[in-house]
């Protein structure tokens, strides 16, 4: 479950994406779009709004391709194209009155590896922080962002993300404790299972997510 970090495009696409060669957007849409899908996902633990991120992202992308003005910076500018329209969808009303009710399918099941049961049961932890708090954390566990970075991003001090990050942390080992403790019968499931997978994971500093 990486970030943008594992994400590249060649000089040649991203020359090609800034001239509106029609080959290098599909290209480029190609190699990012599940990078994007992935990260609006998390952030906004709703499948439907993360296909409208990766829709919107892309469409700046194309619009705006002839601004860019090094190849190399290529990733790094649709993944700040897509924090952007994450934080959008972020503030809106309708994503804070459903804080904490995310879906259950806003977690990706497909991922593959010897941590996946972990790694999902993590998943499910970060989608029950507050959006701004999941935001920050994903931003900067997993893609790297720093908190001045950060900070930029939200329009506010670096104190805004150390504590947002320090809230999610302090929740996700309050909830390890409380899964760890809670007898199987009264989880719904049977000793062994996600439970105690989710312990695991929870305990685990999130940056393991990268």
């Amino acid at each position: 479950m990486a970030g943008f970090s594992a994400s590249r495009l060649s000089d040649e696409v991203a020359r090609g994406l800034k001239r509106g060669d029609p080959a290098a957007q599909a290209e480029a849409y190609r190699l990012l779009a599940p990078a994007v899908m992935g990260m609006a996902q998390r952030i906004l633990g709703d499948r439907g709004l993360a296909e409208e991120v990766v829709q919107d992202t892309f469409i700046s992308v194309i619009e705006r391709a002839n601004t860019l003005k090094k190849p190399k910076a290529a990733v790094g500018w649709v993944r700040q194209t897509a924090v952007n329209h994450c934080l959008m969808r972020l503030r809106s009303p309708w994503l804070q009155r459903r804080d904490g009710a995310a879906p259950e399918d806003a977690v990706d099941a497909s991922q593959d590896g010897p941590r996946e049961e972990n790694l999902r049961d993590l998943e499910r932890a970060l989608l029950r922080l507050g959006p701004e708090t999941r935001m920050v954390l994903w931003l900067h566990d997993v893609e790297g962002y720093t908190h001045k970075e950060i900070a930029r991003v939200f329009g506010k001090t670096e104190s805004f993300s150390k504590s947002q990050l320090a809230r999610g942390y302090e929740k996700l080992t309050v909830g390890a404790a409380r899964a760890d403790r809670a007898p199987a019968d009264d989880a719904g499931i049977e000793s062994g299972g996600r439970n105690d997978g989710f312990a695991k994971a929870a305990n685990v500093r999130p940056a393991c997510l990268s």
